[in-house]
C-alpha cells in the first residue's frame, strides 16, 4: 500500500502544529515570567498548587478524552459515516455528565480539601478560594469541548486546531497585560480573566466544527450498547489517569505540605519549561496518532509499526535538539527569563525534562494500544507503576530527604514503564522488541552521548553567563543533528534528507 500520501499529510499537520507551537512557547515563556513578577513567587506557588487540585478530577475526563480520540478516528478510517455520527452524539451526552459529576466533587470533596490541607499563607485564602472557582469553571469548559477538539484532531484538520490555539495564546497574552494596568488582587483578576478565555476559545472549537463537519451533528439518542463500548473502553484508561494525576498532583501537595509554597513554584516554573519543550514533541504525536489508529482500522498493521517506531525515535531526537542546551546550563536562562529564580527551579527542570525524554520513548507505542483496544492489562500495569511515586515519595520525604527527591524516584519508575510497555505493546501486535531495540533505543543512547561531548567541554571550560550559554547552544544544536544525522538514521531516512535539502537549494537557485 502506497502512504505517501499519508507521510505528506503527517509532514504537513506537523509543520503547522509547530509553528502554533513557536508561537505558544514564546508567548507562554513571557508570561510566565509578567506572572511570576505580578503575582509574586507566594501567590504563584498558592496559584500552582490550588490549579493541581483542579487537575486532580482530570482523571475522570481524561479517560473519555482518549476513548472518544480513539473512536472517531477508528470509524473515519473504515469510512463509517454513520458510526461516526452516533459516537460523535454519544461524546458529547457523556461529556456533559462527566462535567457535571466534576463540578460535584470539586465544589465538595475539592472544596474541602483546599480549605483544611493545602499551607495558604495568612491573609491569602479568599484569593485562593476565588483562583479555585474559576479554575474549576475553566476546567468544566474543557471538558465540555473535548468531542469537538477530538473531531478536529481525528480528522486531521490542525490548520483550524493551530490557529484556533494561536488565538488562545493571544488572549493569554492579553490577560498579561490586562493584569499590569487594573488596580485589582492580581490572583482573583487572573482566575476570572482565565474563566472568561476559556470560555472564548471553547465557543470556537464548537462554532468551526459546526461549520465544518456540516453532514456530522449532534442528536440527542441514549444508545446504551454504545455507552458500555465506550465506557468499557474508558475504563481501562480510567485506571491509568487516576495513577498519573494522583502522583503528579500528589507530589505537588506533598512539596506544599512539607515545604511550603515556595517549591511549588519552583515546580510550577519547571512544568511550564517542560510544557513548552514537550509540545514540540506532542505536535509530532498529535499528527501521527490519526494515522496510527487508521492504519490499524484498515488492517496495514506494518504501516502502522513503523509510524510508530519513527515516532518514538524522532520525538526523542526533537527533545533531545531542544532541550540540550538547558540541560546543561539553564540557571542563565532562567535568570534572564524570571529576575526572581525560587530555589530548586533550575534542578527541578533538568529532571522533568529527562523525565519526559525517558516517557517520549513508549508514547507513540501507546497509541498502538489505543487502536488494538485491547487495553487492560496494559493500563492496569501501568497504573501501577506511575501509582507507586506517590508513596514511595512520601516514605522519603518523612525520612527528610530534599524536594527534588520524588522527581529522582519519578524517572526510575519510567524508565521501568518504559521497558514493560514496549514488552506488553509487542505481544499485542506482534513486532519484534529486537527490531525495537536496534531501530529506536540503541541510536536514541549513541546519538544522546556523542551529542553531549562538544556542549559539555565548552561548558566546564569557559566562564559562566549568556556568552557560554550561547556557545553551548549553538555547540548542542550542532552536535545532536550531526549525531542523529551520522548515528541516528537509517540510509533511507538519509536519503530522504538528502532529497529534501537538494529540493530546497534548487528551488533556492531558481529565485
Amino acid at each position: 500500500m502506497d502512504n505517501s500520501g499519508n507521510n505528506k499529510r503527517i509532514a504537513k499537520n506537523t509543520l503547522l502544529l509547530y509553528v502554533r507551537m513557536i508561537l505558544t512557547m514564546a508567548v507562554s515563556l513571557y508570561t510566565s515570567r509578567v506572572l511570576l513578577n505580578t503575582l509574586g513567587i507566594q501567590d504563584f506557588g498558592i496559584f500552582s498548587v490550588v490549579g493541581s487540585i483542579v487537575i486532580l478530577f482530570e482523571f475522570i475526563n481524561g479517560s473519555m478524552t482518549a476513548s472518544t480520540q480513539r473512536f472517531l478516528s477508528f470509524e473515519i478510517g473504515k469510512g463509517n459515516s454513520i458510526g461516526l455520527d452516533k459516537i460523535f452524539s454519544m461524546s458529547i451526552n457523556i461529556h456533559v455528565l462527566i462535567a457535571a459529576i466534576t463540578l460535584l466533587l470539586a465544589e465538595t470533596i475539592g472544596l474541602w480539601f483546599v480549605k483544611t490541607h493545602l499551607t495558604i499563607p495568612n491573609g491569602r485564602l479568599d484569593a485562593a478560594l476565588w483562583i479555585y472557582h474559576f479554575s474549576v469553571l475553566s476546567f468544566i469548559l474543557t471538558i465540555l469541548r473535548v468531542p469537538y477538539n477530538a473531531m478536529i484532531i481525528a480528522s486531521e484538520k490542525m490548520q483550524a486546531f493551530a490557529i484556533i490555539s494561536v488565538i488562545d495564546v493571544v488572549m493569554k497574552l492579553l490577560i498579561v497585560f490586562i493584569l499590569l494596568v487594573i488596580d485589582f488582587d492580581k490572583l482573583k483578576l487572573y482566575g476570572l480573566l482565565v474563566f472568561g478565555a476559556t470560555l472564548i476559545i471553547s465557543f470556537l472549537y464548537k462554532a468551526y466544527c459546526k461549520y465544518r463537519f456540516r453532514a456530522l451533528s449532534y442528536r440527542w439518542k441514549w444508545d446504551k450498547n454504545l455507552f458500555k463500548t465506550l465506557l468499557s473502553f474508558a475504563g481501562w484508561n480510567l485506571w491509568s489517569n487516576i495513577a498519573y494525576i494522583a502522583f503528579t498532583t500528589g507530589i505537588n501537595v506533598l512539596l506544599n505540605i512539607f515545604f511550603g509554597p515556595t517549591v511549588n513554584a519552583a515546580r510550577g516554573i519547571a512544568y511550564q519549561v517542560n510544557g513548552a519543550l514537550g509540545g514540540f514533541v506532542a505536535n509530532l504525536r498529535v499528527a501521527m496518532n490519526p494515522q496510527i489508529i487508521k492504519s490499524y482500522a484498515t488492517g496495514d498493521t506494518l504501516y502502522m509499526t513503523k509510524l510508530a517506531f519513527t515516532g518514538s525515535k524522532f520525538s526523542f531526537f526533537l527533545l533531545l535538539v531542544l532541550s540540550l542546551p538547558l540541560l546543561i546550563d539553564i540557571d542563565v536562562v532562567l535568570k534572564l527569563w524570571l529576575n526572581i529564580v525560587p530555589e530548586y527551579t533550575a534542578l527541578f527542570c533538568r529532571l522533568v525534562i529527562i523525565n519526559t525524554m525517558v516517557d517520549c520513548i513508549s508514547a507513540p507505542l501507546s497509541t498502538i494500544a489505543q487502536a488494538t483496544g485491547k487495553i487492560k492489562v496494559y493500563q492496569i500495569t501501568t497504573g501501577l507503576l506511575f501509582f507507586s511515586i506517590l508513596p514511595i515519595s512520601y516514605l522519603f520525604l518523612q525520612f527528610h530527604f530534599p524536594p527534588e527527591t520524588p522527581h529522582y524516584i519519578n524517572i526510575f519508575i519510567s524508565v521501568v514503564a518504559t521497558i514493560t510497555q514496549i514488552i506488553m505493546i509487542s505481544r499485542l501486535v506482534t513486532f519484534s522488541r529486537i527490531d525495537f531495540l536496534k531501530e529506536v533505543v540503541i541510536p536514541i543512547l549513541f546519538v544522546s552521548l556523542l551529542a553531549c561531548v562538544l556542549p559539555l567541554f565548552i561548558y566546564f571550560t569557559m566562564d559562566a553567563g549568556f556568552s557560554r550559554f550561547l556557545c553551548i547552544t549553538f555547540a548542542a544544536i550542532f552536535s545532536s543533528l550531526s549525531s542523529i544525522y551520522l548515528v541516528g538514521m537509517r540510509q533511507e531516512e538519509r536519503q530522504f534528507v538528502k532529497a529534501k535539502m537538494s529540493l530546497i537549494i534548487s528551488r533556492t537557485n531558481m529565485k
